[in-house]
């Protein structure tokens, strides 16, 4: 499937439809309006190209707390303590 609804790309991200369409609407997922009621549709290609960016997002917010200076408390501290 080429085109996907934005329930489709909800279902596939676990997320709901009003998420899907805001992140459209922002620009951070391209899509595409069609037919005379502007019915949205993501292109497949355009979704995992959305995902590998979280990805490369996620690895840098993470790298990123690993260079925060000594006797803060990040995520892993965190986690660690609660464990």
């Amino acid at each position: 499937m080429r085109f996907m609804t934005l329930a489709d790309v909800a279902e596939e991200l676990n997320v709901t439809v009003r998420q899907v369409y805001a992140l459209v609407r922002s620009g951070e997922l391209r899509g595409i309006q069609i037919g005379g009621r502007g019915k949205w549709r993501v292109e497949t290609q355009e979704l995992e190209s959305y995902i590998q960016r979280q990805y490369e997002r996620t690895e840098q917010l993470t790298a990123d707390e690993h260079d925060e200076p000594k006797g803060h408390t990040g995520a892993a501290d965190m986690i660690s303590e609660n464990d």
